[in-house]
């Protein structure tokens, strides 16, 4: 047999292997995709790290750099993997057989979404727990007088001077009559002073540090958190049951395949919204929010100069946008095969946009109110990641009139963000599975059983994190499991497979099939040239300026433990390569015969343009 004649047959026995692709549940509409793809990409990174990227690089020039790496690196990958699990009906594992050779990316895909299914709950774990102590009588992280509390807890120093006079208690040095010293207070665990002046007499003051009450009831109270990795203390019963109600939410919301989830997004998508923009009245309407509006907004067009603002915008579009996970391609599996997933493409990356940007108002509102009531600048009170969330935010909120209130709609919206995020990944996963046994687990049953052994399997893994030691491991797979080079590794392969080895005019071709018409061609561009440049730069960037990870910079994890997180990356960055060896050893013949029929897309009739053909109907192969 020849090889056209071999390659045609590949086709036609894989229309036959695939007759099950049939039963593959589809979304009820449009809408539930949208929405899906809306919720999945918009996650707690919009919230906790644009703005405060934003506002360290440049305030509004940063969006320069923002922007341009959204067009050239975030929408092109968007469009190609929602694309291509529309155009192969299958998730992010199977999908790949368009280049059997390079499936490593599916499995890549895999191992990072099962990794940060692990861990990003237990975000929700801890938001779940604040939202329940946000209805108490009264916030118990605005007050010291809690049993997790030390006698160094404090708003300022000058609280903690007058308590600790007041009762008699002398340190090192100190103050005489109307002798000026420092009032430092303390934010996220990091002291801040501005000068005033005390009248107090025989009164001795030396190096000692307030704890704000907020910071202890997270540290002391919520994490518990211990002294080291390797002193994991024991599990800490409220987080592990937040964890346990997280778990069953995100399992019931997914239990019956995409047409239930599809549902379950019109509020998890939408209401957020509802919260957000209910924040943002809420913050712009206190004295000092126009000062942190101003600091998140200034342009400083000089930092555009600093490559790490590019750096910064770069990993930022990538992360926001939630690429490869393999979900968004799970995600475009389920439309049917005439869905305009183009203009959807478009709507989510806009959303995703639009949302960091109106998180940022929200958030730097507060956070000059917040500056204003304490007399310090923006810049003391800044913070992102969990700094932000857990402690700034909520230290704002004692701050308001009705803390109550504003701390449950806070939480309720940061749960809400995550949620669907967490379940799409979810779901991802499940989607991966099921499409390596069709016939047990396209159906209802079979997917449940599938869903509840993952989650009781997520379950238990997440306990090390609600440990008094599990803050340690969490920051472990959150800077090793999903880091920005683990990230650009499967990007910079993806558009280098589209754009080079099966080609960008074929998938145009198959874009063309699918929406009856041609996309622009600035994507061909992308895939080919410039998205694995933006890739490789941002990807050597990290490498060259990768530093072992530290927890709030002071505490240095033992070689072990940096192993273990390098692991978690190399494991997913791994798949690629050891799996292109495997395929070629696998076959038998010269190494360009090898390489020829390794690339040959598994399709069925219905996914093949008749300009593929050739006279004889059989698949033209591209050329090495």
């Amino acid at each position: 047999m020849d090889e056209k004649k071999r390659l045609k047959t590949s086709v036609e026995i894989e229309q036959l292997k695939t007759g099950s692709l049939r039963e593959r549940a589809r979304w009820s509409s449009q809408l539930d995709f949208l929405l899906a793809c809306i919720g999945f990409a918009i996650g707690l990174g919009n919230v906790w790290r644009f703005p405060y990227l934003c506002y360290k690089n440049g305030g509004g020039a940063f969006l320069i750099p923002y922007f341009i790496m959204v067009f050239c690196g975030a929408l092109p990958i968007l469009l190609l993997e929602i694309g291509l699990g529309q155009y192969m009906s299958r998730g992010g594992l199977k999908s790949w057989i368009i280049c059997p050779l390079f499936q490593g990316i599916g499995i890549s895909t895999l191992l990072i979404s099962f990794l940060c299914s692990t861990y990003y709950i237990v975000i929700l774990a801890w938001g779940l727990y604040y939202m329940y102590a946000s209805v108490a009588k009264e916030i118990p992280w605005g007050s010291c007088l809690n049993a997790w509390n030390t006698d160094r807890c404090a708003s300022s120093n000058e609280e903690l001077q007058r308590r600790l006079c007041t009762s008699g208690s002398t340190y090192n040095s100190s103050i005489s009559n109307g002798q000026t010293w420092e009032n430092k207070s303390l934010i996220n665990g990091t002291l801040y002073s501005n000068l005033i002046n005390t009248t107090d007499t025989n009164c001795s003051l030396s190096n000692v540090t307030a704890v704000d009450p907020a910071v202890e009831f997270w540290q002391n109270h919520v994490i518990q958190i211990s002294d080291s990795i390797e002193n994991g203390g024991g599990i800490v019963p409220h987080l592990a049951v937040c964890l346990l109600v997280m778990w069953i939410v995100v399992y019931f919301c997914i239990w019956r395949g995409v047409k239930w989830s599809g549902k379950v997004v019109y509020f998890t998508a939408t209401f957020p919204y509802v919260i957000l923009i209910t924040l943002l009245v809420r913050g712009v309407t206190l004295p000092g929010a126009g000062n942190g509006i101003k600091y998140f907004l200034s342009p400083d067009f000089s930092r555009l100069q600093d490559a790490q603002v590019w750096i910064d915008g770069g990993t930022q579009v990538f992360f926001s946008t939630a690429l490869a996970l393999g979900a968004m391609t799970s995600l475009g599996s389920y439309n049917t095969f005439n869905t305009d997933f183009y203009k959807h493409t478009l709507i989510v990356a806009g959303i995703n946009c639009g949302t960091s940007f109106l998180s940022g108002f929200a958030v730097f509102s507060v956070l000059g109110f917040m500056a204003q009531e304490q007399n310090v600048d923006i810049h003391q009170v800044a913070e992102s990641g969990p700094g932000l969330v857990f402690i700034v935010y909520p230290k704002a909120v004692t701050m308001m009139p009705l803390p109550q209130l504003w701390g449950f709609l806070f939480f309720m919206m940061l749960i809400l963000i995550g949620i669907d995020s967490e379940f799409v990944m979810v779901e991802s996963v499940v989607a991966h599975i099921s499409d390596l046994f069709p016939r047990q687990l396209y159906k209802t049953k079979g997917r449940m059983i599938l869903t509840v052994v993952l989650c009781c399997l997520w379950f238990v893994m997440g306990l090390s994190m609600v440990s008094r030691g599990g803050m340690y491991v969490f920051q472990l797979y959150d800077y090793y499991s999903a880091s920005g080079v683990v990230v650009l590794w499967v990007c910079f392969w993806e558009s280098i497979v589209i754009g080079w080895v099966f080609g960008s005019e074929k998938f145009n071709d198959a874009i063309e099939l699918m929406i009856g018409y041609r996309i622009n061609k600035w994507f061909h561009i992308c895939w080919k040239y410039i998205t694995p440049l933006v890739c490789t730069g941002i990807f050597a960037f990290h490498l060259i300026g990768f530093k072992p990870l530290k927890y709030n910079n002071e505490y240095e994890y033992p070689p072990w433990a940096q192993g273990f997180g390098l692991m978690l990356a190399l494991v997913s960055m791994c798949c690629i390569p050891f799996y292109v060896v495997g395929k070629l050893l696998s076959l038998k013949g010269p190494i360009k015969e090898r390489l020829k029929k390794a690339i040959v897309p598994k399709l069925t009739q219905d996914q093949i343009c008749e300009k593929w053909m050739n006279k004889d109907g059989a698949l033209l192969l591209q050329k090495i």
